[in-house]
C-alpha cells in the first residue's frame, strides 16, 4: 500500500471513491491544487502483462508482502497503481475553529475507502498520512463510522444526537 499527495490527474478517481461513500467534499480540484489531499491504493512494478491494463482494472496476484513494501513510498514511473481511498482536508480556519486553535492542523473534510477495500488499513494510513503532516487534526461525523475514528484514538464529543466531533493531535 502507498500513500501520497494527490494530483489533479486524480481529481476524478478522488470523486468517484467520495460519491461512491456519499460524501460531498467540496471542490477537490482547489484541495489539490492546495495539497490538501491524499490518496492511498496499491502499486505493483509495470510489466508487459500490465502493460495495456488501465490502474483501474483487473486483479493482481500481489501478495500483503508486496503492500507491506510499498507503504509511504512516492511514485515511480516503473510502476502501476489502483486509487482505494482518498482523505479531502481543510483548513482549520475554513470550518470554524477559533484563531488559536487554528493555528495548527487540518479538519477532515472527507475521507473514503471503495467499499470491497475496507478493513484493510487504508483509510488508517490515510489518516496518519495527515496528521503526521498537519499535527493535529479534527473531524464531524456521522455516528455510524464513530467506530472507526475510536480506533485511531480521537478524542470525541458529540455535536446532536446523530453527529460527534472529533480530534487528534500528533506527535510535533
Amino acid at each position: 500500500m502507498y500513500t501520497r499527495i494527490a494530483t489533479q490527474d486524480d481529481a476524478l478517481e478522488v470523486r468517484r471513491i467520495l460519491d461512491a461513500a456519499m460524501l460531498e467534499p467540496g471542490d477537490v480540484e482547489s484541495r489539490i491544487d492546495a495539497n490538501d489531499v491524499f490518496v492511498a491504493g496499491d502499486r505493483w512494478p509495470a510489466t508487459r502483462a500490465d502493460h495495456g491494463r488501465s490502474a483501474q482494472g483487473g486483479g493482481s496476484t500481489r501478495t500483503e508482502s508486496d503492500d507491506a513494501a510499498q507503504i509511504g513510498r512516492e511514485e515511480s514511473t516503473d510502476t502501476d497503481e489502483r486509487i482505494l481511498g482518498a482523505i479531502v482536508l481543510e483548513p482549520l480556519a475554513d470550518v470554524g475553529e477559533p484563531p488559536e486553535s487554528a493555528a495548527e492542523g487540518a479538519h477532515v473534510s472527507a475521507i473514503g475507502v471503495r467499499r470491497r477495500h475496507r478493513g484493510r488499513g487504508i483509510g488508517r494510513a490515510l489518516i496518519e498520512r495527515a496528521l503526521e503532516r498537519e499535527g493535529r487534526l479534527t473531524a464531524h461525523f456521522d455516528a455510524g463510522v464513530r467506530p472507526f475514528y475510536e480506533s485511531l484514538e480521537f478524542s470525541i464529543e458529540a455535536i446532536d444526537d446523530e453527529r460527534y466531533r472529533g480530534s487528534l493531535a500528533g506527535p510535533r
